[in-house]
């Protein structure tokens, strides 16, 4: 499968950023063969400051972003995923929090995909559930020239579980938008992360970051670990050729899915006569 990760970064601009994705986009034709092209998380429209009412720039998975993805991915006859904040009914209470989503579209320009964030990133002093709602817990998987490509979106990275949720459903690829913030530690955290959801689930890791204020670094990690192709900390665009070969290696090398024994869940009532009972 070959696969192109773009790193950009976006602005508090839509339009700004719509002209930015279509100039790199555009640098990528039928020629180059790909199979999945990968956006960061929030291309639409960046998380911008606290105070930047998310949504008011909240689009329908419809909209302009999702029509210039569409357009793209039936160019490039390829699957083209990106990151944007979805829009929510208005309720009583006025506008619901938009989602933070992910849009994937199939060669033919229609939705393959969409994937809403679930773990927000309530984290490091931060507190992204103010801003947007969470997604509800349901693995979102599609078929990408005959391999299965799971989507999570950033912080969901921290979490193994979310990603053995993926691999449950028949993953063998791991496809992560982020906008990874910069801090102490965050560039090892991002790196190192990567490769222990790559390593645990002997699965290739795509991950597309943005850049700018956030740690950059996208790549490619193939099922035993290691990074076969990386990005430093400007924008650009990072190609890779994923081998079915090497995965059916590293899954023969280290069965660590299927030597796995998993204790059946703890009834909350088998415990003694006086605790654990329910009304």
């Amino acid at each position: 499968m070959q696969v192109a990760l773009v790193q950009l970064s976006a602005t508090t601009d839509a339009a700004t950023n719509r002209t930015l994705v279509d100039d790199v986009l555009g640098t990528l034709g039928p020629h180059d063969g790909l199979d999945l092209v990968v956006l960061p998380e929030a291309t639409m429209h960046d998380f911008g400051d606290g105070s930047l009412d998310l949504s008011a720039v909240a689009e329908p998975v419809d909209g302009p972003f999702a029509e210039l993805l569409a357009a793209h991915a039936r160019r490039l006859g390829a699957y083209v995923v990106g990151g944007g904040f979805e829009a929510r009914p208005a309720s009583a209470g006025g506008p619901g929090l938009p989602y933070n989503v992910l849009l994937a579209f199939a060669p033919d320009g229609s939705l393959a995909a969409s994937y809403r964030k679930i773990h927000l990133y309530d984290s490091f002093g931060y507190a992204e559930s103010e801003r947007l709602a969470a997604g509800e817990i349901a693995p979102a998987v599609l078929e990408v020239a005959g391999r299965r490509v799971g989507l999570m979106t950033c912080y969901d990275l921290r979490f193994p579980e979310m990603a053995r949720m993926l691999v449950d459903a028949g993953a063998d690829v791991l496809c992560v938008p982020a906008a990874w913030v910069r801090g102490p530690l965050k560039e090892d955290h991002w790196t190192t992360l990567l490769r222990a959801r790559a390593i645990e689930n002997t699965i290739d890791v795509v991950a597309a970051d943005q850049c700018g204020k956030y740690v950059g670094l996208s790549m490619v990690v193939d099922p035993l670990g290691v990074v076969v192709a990386s990005a430093g900390e400007e924008p650009t665009v990072v190609r890779a050729s994923l081998s079915t070969e090497r995965l059916e290696g590293a899954r023969a090398t280290n069965p660590s899915l299927a030597n796995r024994r998993i204790a059946a869940p703890v009834s909350p009532t088998a415990t003694d006569g006086h605790q654990g009972a329910t009304p």
